[in-house]
């Protein structure tokens, strides 16, 4: 164990003694600030890789998306948002692609990690940054991207249990690690009525800020106008399932060892998300899955044009592709979904 991951551990345990159990919620933001915080965990020396640092062709597609909205509605000013921006690799590329369509839009991030930072720095000179949503701009209409952000973000467990559902809360299982049980709290009024009855063990999940955060930014492109587009994998009606996961060195390590050292993330709940936007007077369209909407954007047309002028690398361009598309890939398991501003027009790529 790193000794960052032992600082972690140690407050988490400190913590527990402290205060009795803890949320799943807590430990989960405790853990990731931390971990998000550290170090740049992307690319094949880090422990995951994202779609925008598979190929070029996902931001470029992004990028496209964007542009043709852009060019139907062509307002006055407007800004481009990106949440978690990972090393700015996605929007260096839509960026680019959005100039061929002489759009260049001022630069958000809205990103907390340090490490994170400096490499978005490099990808994007001009980028601005923001701590929370509060210091976005209010000025003009916001397109606003989010690619694998909204999993990270901590999730409440419910568990069925003989006494009713109860909170699943966290405990010290040994000196180093920890272990999920059933809390003393009743959440029967969480859960969904189809749910009420469901098996012991049965785990339901919700994401508190994830819907604050949606609901936040659709108020914000109901008065200022825009769009948001949401890619992330995730689920597309409510469900049962314990989705919390936790990857190190590109491999699936146990969520409740090493706080701080791994990626802590659970699927996203996009049925709730379309609702919050709807809720907050967008319009939404999706979940598709990431590889229809990708070759609804033409993304084999470009990986045929990056094949015919990189011919060295045609192969591992095909390959790319077939990872962004593919069904055994990323290509159904990824979902994404846009929210838009009623006066905007309805985005392209939804089959629609």
């Amino acid at each position: 164990m790193s000794s960052d991951s032992e600082e972690v551990s140690v407050r988490l345990r400190q913590q527990i003694d402290a205060s009795g159990p803890i949320s799943v919620a807590e430990y989960m933001r405790v853990a990731n600030t931390a971990y998000y915080g550290r170090a740049d965990p992307l690319g094949a020396d880090g422990d995951f890789i994202t779609a925008p640092e598979i190929s070029q062709m996902f931001g470029e597609m992004v990028g496209i998306w964007l542009s043709d909205i852009w060019l139907r509605h062509r307002p006055a000013t407007c800004h481009y948002v990106e949440l978690g921006p990972g090393r700015g690799t996605l929007a260096a590329d839509a960026l680019r692609t959005m100039r061929r369509f002489g759009w260049e839009p001022s630069v958000h991030f809205v990103e907390n990690s340090p490490a994170l930072r400096a490499k978005q720095l490099q990808a994007v000179p001009d980028a601005l940054f923001h701590d929370n949503l509060d210091s976005l701009p209010t000025d003009a209409p916001l397109c606003i991207v989010a690619n694998e952000f909204f999993d990270a973000l901590p999730v409440r467990q419910m568990v069925a249990t003989q006494a009713g559902w109860r909170e699943r809360v966290i405990v010290r299982n040994n000196e180093a690690g920890f272990a999920a049980i059933p809390g003393a709290t009743a959440v029967d009024d969480l859960i969904p009525e189809q749910f009420r009855s469901a098996a012991m063990g049965s785990i339901y999940e919700i994401c508190p800020d994830a819907s604050s955060i949606m609901h936040q930014l659709s108020a914000r492109l109901a008065k200022q106008g825009g769009v948001m587009l949401v890619i992330d994998y995730g689920y597309t009606q409510p469900a049962l399932g314990d989705t919390l996961q936790a990857v190190q060195g590109h491999q699936y390590a146990d969520p409740f060892n090493n706080p701080g050292q791994v990626d802590l993330t659970a699927h996203v709940d996009f049925f709730e998300l379309s609702n919050c936007a709807r809720n907050g007077g967008l319009l939404a369209v999706g979940p598709s899955d990431q590889g229809a909407w990708l070759s609804g954007l033409g993304i084999d047309q470009r990986a045929q044009i990056l094949a015919a002028t990189n011919p060295d690398r045609a192969g591992d361009i095909n390959a790319e592709r077939n990872r962004l598309v593919g069904p055994d890939a990323m290509g159904t398991l990824f979902k994404v979904l846009a929210a838009y501003a009623q006066d905007w027009p309805q985005p392209e790529g939804f089959g629609l």
